[in-house]
């Protein structure tokens, strides 16, 4: 857990903002932008830092002109230069600077100043000989506004690689899905088209809508959510509705669309036509290959019941693969308890809370570490000891005993055999 806090900044901040140009201004170095300018622009433009406690220890400043933003300053405390607090920062800055509509966010570095590694992880790139530093903003300005009428964000860098564990699938998804989709001239030049549809399928609370916001992440592409019980009550109903919604996202540049529980609309079509549910399902499959002809955007669709969905839904042209995902295996189930466990927790043995809780989906595994994180506040205050310890190992015990899990061994081994007879990789 970070022991530090980004908000914006404050005017009583400025105090912290000249202790922090004074520490990289010690060896000598002369930042690119003078004092005075930092300062303007900490009070007109964009600049927010980092708290540990009540101190300031880092901040990072921007300013925006037109498509183009500049980084103005950004300096840490020097004994968190290496915790990667300068990237935290830079992303934060990133964040509030995008309502201004900047297409590229750039850094000019003078020699000696080493805020360089920061910079390289956010995504900058150099450039030439030069020590200039630049990053494309993914959505440019004239998107922002449709991708908001569509309900749709900008996701967080890092999302990727938050998720923990679940070697095989992520390696399984970056090499059919990203990596075409990132590498688009390279997939030419082997032949490879890149997926444009695909379907996430497994049981209840094992991560697909992590992993489709991670894809989006990892690629830097909007993410669109379409909700199909929020369209229902659209005047056009529910299949024009979708009709509308699809042509909308037609106009962005990049998209990762996602469809959670999409049987819903996609279930078996049954009894005499036309029902108002075959002819929302009649409406998707005409959508799809409408779809799949715009390059830069992918459907992603999730569903717990594999079985449920149309046959015509799944069949090949429509869909590149359909991937299973399953339960955490050992390494992802310690990643979740890692991420969950606090460091207070006090004598706490991981590899038997991931022994103890076989079978647990991550919701299962979070709702579990949440549960004995609130039996042992609760116990803390009802002590009313003046500095508590915990949680203790005897509280994530209790609450794995309390926890069900959601996945029975008989879906478990339905969704083996669906791997078999429906899965697609």
């Amino acid at each position: 857990m970070a022991a530090w806090r980004i908000r914006d900044y404050h005017d009583d901040d400025v105090d912290d903002i000249l202790r922090l140009w004074e520490t990289v201004t010690a060896d000598g170095t002369e930042p690119v932008y003078s004092l005075s300018e930092v300062l303007a622009s900490c009070a007109k433009d964009v600049a927010v830092v980092a708290v540990s406690g009540e101190r300031v220890v880092g901040a990072a400043v921007g300013r925006a002109a037109h498509a183009q933003g500049w980084v103005v300053f950004l300096a840490t405390t020097e004994h968190l230069r290496a915790s990667g607090l300068g990237a935290a920062l830079l992303g934060a800055l990133e964040a509030r600077m995008a309502p201004h509509g900047i297409s590229k966010l750039s850094a000019l570095v003078p020699t000696g100043e080493t805020p360089v590694d920061a910079l390289l992880s956010q995504g900058f790139a150099p450039l030439h000989d030069l020590r200039y530093f630049e990053r494309h903003i993914p959505v440019q300005r004239e998107e922002l506004k449709l991708l908001a009428e569509l309900g749709g964000r900008v996701l967080p860098r890092g999302l990727w690689d938050a998720v923990g564990g679940m070697t095989a699938e992520k390696n399984l998804l970056e090499r059919r899905v990203v990596m075409p989709l990132a590498h688009t001239e390279l997939a030419d030049r082997f032949g490879v088209v890149p997926p444009r549809a695909i379907v996430l399928f497994g049981p209840p609370g094992t991560g697909k809508t992590t992993f489709a916001k991670a894809i989006a992440s990892r690629l830097e592409w909007s993410f669109v959510e379409v909700f199909p019980s929020r369209l229902a009550g659209a005047p056009e109903g529910l299949a024009g509705a979708l009709r509308s919604t699809f042509a909308a996202i037609a106009e962005l540049e990049h998209a990762v669309v996602f469809i959670d529980e999409v049987e819903e609309i996609a279930s078996h079509r049954q009894g005499e036509p036309p029902s108002p549910t075959q002819g929302v399902t009649n409406e998707l499959l005409k959508i799809i290959p409408a779809f799949r002809e715009q390059p830069g955007r992918i459907l992603i669709c999730a569903t717990n019941f594999i079985r449920s969905l149309d046959a015509a839904f799944l069949r090949h042209g429509r869909f590149d693969y359909v991937i299973p995902i399953g339960l955490p295996d050992e390494q992802a189930r310690t990643a979740i308890w890692q991420r969950y466990v606090p460091e207070s927790a006090v004598d706490i043995d991981i590899a038997d809370l991931v022994a103890m809780s076989e079978g647990f989906s991550p919701a299962d595994v979070e709702f579990a570490a949440r549960q004995a994180s609130q039996s042992a506040l609760e116990s803390a205050v009802d002590a009313g000891a003046p500095d508590p310890a915990g949680p203790y190992m005897s509280d994530y015990t209790a609450a794995i005993a309390r926890t069900r899990a959601t996945v029975s061994p008989e879906a478990v081994a339905e969704f083996l055999e669906d791997i078999t007879t429906v899965g697609r990789v």
